[in-house]
């Protein structure tokens, strides 16, 4: 018995050493200070480069995100989360911090100096020792917002697109007078919840929908299950959606939806405009191929599947489609749907190129069945 004590505390013993060898804390990002000469200070900033960062030579866009103290692990979970399997790209995420006795008032009456201070110093900062693309979307809640909403109009030449939430506002006079040779894209978001704001907000809302300025894309949201307090993370979350709406290939949820939206030629223009603002290949991605032929299959669209797996067919060569299961999956549908020819078509390729597999006896019986029913 006593042995077998001892035996248990060095059990314990080592599971305890091995923990404590494990136990090593996880670093997201740098905290670097930036001694400003325009707001004379120290300004703490928050840095996160991606995952491969130092291994690559690629450039990154970069997510700018005021009130960095408080959302700056925001930008990097939602960055991390969405690079899987690829909604936005990677980016370099920069939380500038700020102070609660000062914030409303360099967002507000000081908001030139706080620019001069964020363009000339920060943006030169991240510019000059980062591997940036130029490409930089700015995210401000509350009194951020407010200063957001102007900055995005005055600055659109040093800026791609803005989210703000609960709060902002520009005068109509500002919006009547934005200029852009590019598009510029604006998030807005905010709940009836968030009594204190929404009515700027709105207000906000209503001068762009009545103005509709050139080459400015935006969009108000509201998510009033949300309080003031709380809707920071999913605004951002959506403006980065937003933002990069079409950066992964198009998902449908219905073969309808994809008729409604307008078929083949939608999908030629979607390439189009995505290859011209992030470069790449204009013509329609195997994911996108792949996802049609599966929604065909598993809608049980016969005449999609079919106008899909014609249309489509260069990518049924590639590794996904190179097994038995496949071969057998399609020629079952096609047997479902008393296509006789293509089922023997792919019952007989399977049963050559993948010989012995699980799927064997099946393809047989189906080029059995296909044979005697297609006279």
């Amino acid at each position: 018995m006593k042995s077998f004590f001892v035996f248990i505390i060095c059990c314990f013993v080592n599971i305890v050493g091995i923990a404590q060898e494990n136990n090593s804390p996880i670093a997201i990002g740098i905290k670097q200070t930036i001694k400003s000469s325009i707001l004379n200070e120290d300004r703490t900033i928050q840095i996160y480069t991606p995952d491969g960062y130092s291994d690559s030579k690629k450039e990154y866009p970069v997510l700018y995100i005021l009130d960095g103290q408080w959302y700056f692990l925001s930008g990097v979970s939602i960055q991390k989360a969405l690079r899987t399997p690829g909604a936005i790209p990677e980016m370099i995420i920069v939380g500038i911090h700020d102070n609660d006795s000062s914030r409303w008032t360099l967002f507000g009456d000081e908001s030139e100096k706080f620019t001069d201070f964020f363009v000339n110093e920060v943006i030169h900062y991240i510019d000059s020792n980062y591997r940036t693309n130029k490409e930089r979307v700015v995210f401000g809640w509350e009194a951020a917002a407010y200063y957001i909403s102007e900055l995005i109009l005055k600055k659109s030449d040093i800026f791609n697109g803005a989210i703000i939430t609960d709060g902002g506002y520009a005068s109509e006079e500002l919006v009547k007078k934005f200029t852009s040779n590019k598009d510029i894209y604006l998030f807005m978001a905010n709940s009836r919840k968030d009594i204190y704001y929404i009515g700027s907000t709105d207000a906000f809302y209503e001068i762009l929908k009545k103005n509709n300025p050139k080459n400015l894309i935006w969009k108000y949201s509201l998510f009033n299950n949300e309080v003031h307090e709380t809707l920071a993370h999913l605004a951002m979350y959506k403006g980065l959606k937003y933002y990069y709406h079409n950066y992964d290939s198009p998902v449908f949820e219905s073969i309808q939806q994809y008729v409604d939206l307008g078929g083949m030629d939608y999908l030629t223009t979607y390439f189009k405009e995505r290859t011209k603002r992030f470069g790449g290949d204009s013509h329609i991605d195997d994911n996108t191929k792949n996802g049609l032929i599966w929604l065909a299959w598993n809608r049980n669209n016969f005449e999609y599947f079919n106008i899909f797996m014609t249309e489509f067919k260069d990518v049924l060569t590639t590794k996904r489609y190179d097994s038995a299961y496949w071969q057998n999956r399609f020629g079952q549908f096609y047997l479902k749907h008393k296509d006789y020819h293509n089922a023997i078509k792919y019952f007989s390729a399977g049963l050559t190129k993948y010989p012995n597999s699980n799927f064997e006896k099946e393809m047989k019986q189906g080029v059995m069945d296909a044979e005697s029913r297609k006279d």
